[in-house]
């Protein structure tokens, strides 16, 4: 469907790992902790970075592996996990950064009084330690975590439950995150969805999906919308 700019929403949903923070450092750390303290060779932040968006078990799964697509042993994954989850707790916010545009762009949408929600595939004790470590939480009305619900995205029931939580319908909630799973969740939702340029995709450009606007910043958004 073609959207018509400004587009007219109600209500924003903010992805968070690639879209409002660069995480990379402290999950890539996290990882070579983890697998430094398994016998395992570290493996470069710029790989790690590839292997970010469908949450911490999948991450732990592909730095075991060391690739996108590998496969390991169940019991060594059951053994990696609370390890990783240890050493990412001890490091988390420690080299995190907001991208450029993210403070400004908030401020902008809070001063259009659209509702915020962040949707991310972070479990919520490590989501909501780093938004408030970043002074972000206060910006959020609703922060849907990986492990709010069973469902994680691609899936649509995280940004679903956002729209019920704010009472509003799909298609007047805007969806802006960085990754195919951003972007898939938002069209099986029924939601309109921009992507950054600059997020981590799993390696991928988001040049390649079916998005109504790619933008350089949170603050361009911002400038691609008003309140419906």
């Amino acid at each position: 469907m073609k959207r018509r700019f400004p587009l007219r929403v109600k209500a924003v949903m903010i992805d968070l790992d690639g879209t409002l923070a660069d995480t990379i450092p402290d999950l890539a750390e996290a990882a070579n902790l983890m697998l430094r303290e398994l016998g395992r060779p570290a493996l470069e932040p710029a790989l790690i970075r590839t292997f970010v968006g469908k949450g911490i078990p999948k991450l732990v799964e592909r730095a075991l592996a060391g690739g996108l697509e590998g496969r390991v042993d169940e019991g060594l994954l059951a053994r990696a996990l609370p390890i990783y989850e240890r050493c990412y707790a001890e490091v988390n916010g420690r080299h995190t950064v907001i991208f450029p545009g993210v403070h400004e762009g908030l401020e902008r949408l809070r001063a259009m009084r659209l509702p915020l929600a962040c949707v991310t595939n972070k479990a919520e004790r490590f989501t909501l330690a780093l938004l408030e470590q970043l002074g972000l939480a206060r910006c959020f009305e609703q922060v849907i975590a990986g492990d709010t619900l069973p469902q994680k995205k691609p899936d649509p029931q995280p940004l679903l439950h956002a729209c019920r939580g704010f009472a509003i319908l799909p298609g007047d909630m805007l969806m802006i995150g960085d990754s195919a799973n951003d972007v898939e969740a938002a069209r099986a939702a029924g939601c309109p969805v921009f992507c950054v340029d600059y997020g981590y995709n799993e390696g991928r450009d988001v040049r390649e999906f079916d998005v109504d606007a790619i933008v350089a910043s949170l603050i361009e958004a911002t400038r691609l919308i008003q309140k419906a």
